[in-house]
């Protein structure tokens, strides 16, 4: 085997990963402070990968475009999960997760066709901005510049979403609230806004993940659907709202589906989720501390 040519599926598949961790940290923070299992997460993380699409086609040759959209887009989405936290989810947190399962997907079903309403079913593509775009030489192996932007980013979000639950008065809030909500509320504390600040912030992450994935990718509909099979598995084996868990979760994924593609790129579909059934039965409860 030609070891450029390792290096860069390998490459390719922790660069994935790094999207897969942003939106799954995300849907997993969301969990660890609502309990609420989000199934909409997926259709959140489209709406932003055609959000940054439409500001990056708007702007056109703007050399600012994509960097435009990278936070703008993320912003939409956590405008649409405030929407739906404040007019619709917040009404249903006593509720049973079988029935918070029914209603994100009926959620995910609404947004869909919102979507198709808004940029219809044709493919679309998003440019990288020229610094980003191409590749450099090491030695004899050519490195993507996007896939290093995305090595580079994925550590700093989980480096920023663990100072924000561990040493902000948010972060901390939440995670009282996620083992004692009433016990928050007697202490003065409106428990309603503090989980409509962790909702967007999930909703943020899934925007923010779409957003970055829009230049590897054609953008279309039904991107949603496998995003959020992955992200649920990632979160699972990470540990449910373990955030350096799903960081975890998301490089097994990753690169397993690297190494697939390597060896028997014919059933390369098949190898995270082995992985992901290795894990369960030796450690069912995730590879690090679960908060439920």
């Amino acid at each position: 085997m030609d070891p450029s040519a390792v290096a860069s599926l390998l490459l390719v598949g922790l660069a994935r990963a790094m999207i897969l961790f942003i939106v799954a940290a995300g849907l997993t923070f969301v969990l660890g402070v609502l309990r609420v299992p989000n199934i909409a997460h997926g259709s959140l993380y489209m709406i932003g990968a055609f959000t940054a699409f439409t500001i990056a086609e708007v702007l056109g040759k703007n050399p600012a475009g994509f960097w435009i959209a990278l936070v703008v887009a993320p912003l939409v989405v956590a405008a649409v999960g405030l929407i739906i936290e404040r007019g619709l989810l917040s009404h249903l947190y006593q509720r049973e997760h079988l029935m918070l399962i029914l209603f994100t997907f009926g959620i995910m079903l609404i947004l869909n066709d919102m979507v198709k309403f808004v940029w219809g079913a044709d493919y679309r593509s998003v440019t990288p901005p020229e610094i980003l775009d191409g590749s450099f030489t090491l030695g004899d192996f050519a490195i993507p510049r996007y896939s290093i932007f995305l090595l580079i980013l994925g550590p700093l979000v989980a480096l920023g979403l663990w100072l924000l639950s561990n040493k902000t008065r948010l972060g901390k809030i939440s995670r009282a609230a996620a083992v004692d909500r009433e016990m928050v509320g007697v202490l003065g504390i409106n428990v309603s806004w503090v989980f409509a600040a962790a909702f967007v912030i999930g909703c943020l992450l899934a925007g923010l993940g779409g957003a970055l994935v829009a230049p590897t990718t054609s953008i279309s509909l039904g991107m949603d659907h496998t995003i959020i099979i992955e992200c649920f598995l990632i979160v699972t084996i990470g540990g449910l709202g373990n955030t350096w868990g799903a960081l975890i979760g998301a490089l097994l994924f990753g690169v397993s589906q690297s190494l697939g593609l390597l060896f028997l790129p014919q059933y390369a579909i098949v190898f995270p989720y082995a992985i992901v059934v290795i894990v369960l039965l030796l450690r069912p409860r995730g590879l690090l501390r679960s908060v439920w």
